[in-house]
């Protein structure tokens, strides 16, 4: 990754419970300003507007706006990332069936608890350092479902690195799809149920069974 590909970084971090609030109510404004008006009319003037600061008090934080989308774009796929490496944790050692839905359902859930933002999000992925971020974020939940699948109960998998990345890779798709076009309840409950059963099968279909299981 060079410097001229990864996004610029905050100027400052917040260390005060006034700036905390403050930087809470930029990332919130960019996300309404995202959703209501879209990426090309997301401006540095607009967003401060919203977040009721000045330009001035926004830059303090972010030098221009594409750090300042960046930055939004980070804080929503470290709460996915985040999300997958718990249902991960809270999984070890389990069956293989049980942690092809326990990750399912954590990337879906991460996604829908601001279905407009990650929908709106979508927009700024390829941009602003998206890529960049987007692939960190990837790797993280490789990992962990790599070393969850790595402490299955009752089976193993040849080709670990592979068997996650398909699982992973699957779901995005479809989650996708769902949130720019149709995240009614009904839509979201088919969804659910076809990404749990694309999980399971895959893991069920990738597991090699442990002797005292295939009895």
């Amino acid at each position: 990754m060079t410097s001229a590909n990864f996004p610029d970084r905050p100027r400052k971090r917040p260390a005060q419970a006034r700036s905390v609030a403050t930087l809470e109510a930029i990332y919130e404004a960019t996300l309404q300003v995202l959703i209501t008006e879209g990426p090309e009319r997301c401006n540095t003037t607009r967003i401060a507007e919203r977040a009721g600061v000045s330009v001035g008090s926004l830059y303090q934080y972010y030098p221009n706006r594409r750090a300042l989308l960046a930055g939004v774009l980070e804080r929503h796929l470290e709460l996915v990332a985040r999300a997958v490496e718990q249902a991960c944790e809270h999984n070890h050692g389990a069956s293989a069936a049980v942690m092809g839905a326990a990750v399912a359902n954590a990337f879906l859930d991460a996604k829908l608890i601001r279905a407009e933002a990650s929908s709106a999000l979508y927009a700024i992925s390829e941009a602003h350092g998206g890529p960049e971020l987007v692939l960190a974020a990837r790797n993280r939940m490789l990992c962990a479902v790599a070393e969850l699948l790595r402490s299955a109960n009752d089976a193993h998998f040849e080709h670990v690195p592979t068997v996650a990345l398909v699982l992973l890779s699957a779901m995005v798709g479809p989650v996708k799809e769902l949130l720019e076009h149709d995240y009614s309840l009904q839509a979201v409950n088919f969804i659910r149920r076809q990404l749990v059963n694309m999980a399971v099968a895959h893991l069920q279909s990738c597991a090699i069974r442990n002797a005292n299981d295939t009895a």
